[in-house]
């Protein structure tokens, strides 16, 4: 019998998107599942067809030459049909677990699978300065780790798991279900395919025990709140050969009292009186490391900024830094001598001289800044 089109054995367009491919052929497998079509040749022909037919669709490459050069394009080049349907189970299992919510009765018995370790996650909640600088941490983590007592495994030293007698150690049994022969996890042995019939006395058969372990962490300069460092393997152990999972440490940085965090830049608030504000002064600023002077030029207005190259935190993985912000309070006096006073209306009266249009007064100018 010569081979049919395969967009003709899927009934679909040969424009047909991955989704209606899939979709097609899931129909036609419940339809031609040869469970239920028992000592029916023509289903169980038709049900290879349409395998055959949704493995040359189903892949990019294959599809692209099927496209081009027919049968020819894909015969000898990856894929040479099914042997049978045990092949075919076993080859789209992922479709007939979706299908019908259970392994296939014609799929191969499989054991427990190794399985990861699950990850774990620490809070970690450092200062201001060791988020700035970087610094060594020692963690101590919750965990649970392999029982060295037996080495894992659950069992007594001296004795091992056996396998399972009423699975056979497959860790699954087979019932009929109407069309189907469906199988399911052992109930004896929960899907483990083994029996532990003397538990080890430490860790009372679980394999594993809590323990509470010591890591150094080195928290690297510049981390801000939400940062995440993945210590690969420090999560829980696997089951059956499977790798541990990885630890997750969430870093939380504690505000600073003397420096506001934008980002990368810092910023730092300094006062100054209004007589330095206007003749100008010098002022010493704080940094991450020693402080250093500032120059206050004359006739700085209230809220200046002054930005310092390269004195802010470090760039995650660059040898860049942030800017520090210097921000200018601009202080009134609350409370004045009496010569201080007269002096002040010396100047105010000066001031009033002015032609208006040209300067406004220190005093307006000063106390509009204070009240905005």
């Amino acid at each position: 019998m010569s081979r049919r089109d395969y967009y003709e054995v899927l009934d679909v367009a040969r424009d047909a998107s991955k989704d209606e491919i899939k979709k097609a052929y899931r129909k036609m497998a419940m339809q031609f599942h040869p469970d239920r079509n028992p000592d029916d040749p023509e289903a169980e022909r038709k049900f290879k067809e349409a395998a055959e037919a949704y493995e040359v669709l189903r892949d990019d490459d294959k599809r692209e030459r099927y496209d081009r050069f027919g049968f020819e394009g894909v015969n000898g080049n990856g894929f040479s049909g099914f042997t049978s349907n045990e092949d075919i189970f076993s080859h789209f299992s992922d479709i007939f677990g979706d299908l019908f919510g259970f392994s296939m009765g014609g799929a191969r018995a499989r054991g427990p699978r190794p399985t990861a370790g699950a990850d774990l996650r620490y809070n970690l909640e450092v200062t201001f300065r060791q988020a700035a600088k970087g610094a060594e941490v020692t963690l101590k983590i919750p965990k649970r780790v392999a029982c060295d007592e037996c080495g894992g495994t659950g069992a007594a030293p001296g004795t091992r798991p056996t396998t399972c007698r009423h699975c056979g150690g497959s860790g699954q049994v087979h019932q009929t279900q109407g069309f189907f022969r469906v199988a399911m996890t052992c109930p004896v042995c929960r899907g483990q395919g083994t029996m532990i019939e003397t538990p080890c006395p430490k860790c009372k058969g679980a394999g594993t025990v809590p323990e509470v372990k010591e890591l150094s962490v080195r928290i690297p300069a510049g981390v801000d709140n939400g940062s995440r460092l993945r210590l690969r393997g420090e999560g829980e152990p696997g089951e059956y050969g499977g790798p541990p999972g990885d630890l997750y440490v969430v870093i939380y940085v504690e505000e600073d009292k003397t420096f506001r965090r934008q980002a990368q830049d810092l910023v730092y608030t300094v006062e100054v009186g209004f007589v330095d504000a206007a003749l100008g002064a010098r002022v010493q600023v704080p940094t991450l490391d020693e402080p250093i002077d500032m120059d206050v030029p004359k006739g700085t207005q209230p809220g200046a900024v002054f930005t310092l190259k390269g004195l802010g935190l470090p760039h995650l993985g660059s040898a860049h830094k942030g800017d520090l912000l210097v921000e200018v309070r601009v202080a009134t006096p609350t409370s004045l001598t009496r010569k201080q006073e007269e002096l002040l209306k010396e100047f105010q009266a000066l001031e009033a001289k002015k032609p208006l249009k040209k300067v406004k007064s220190f005093f307006k100018k000063a106390g509009k800044a204070m009240s905005g």
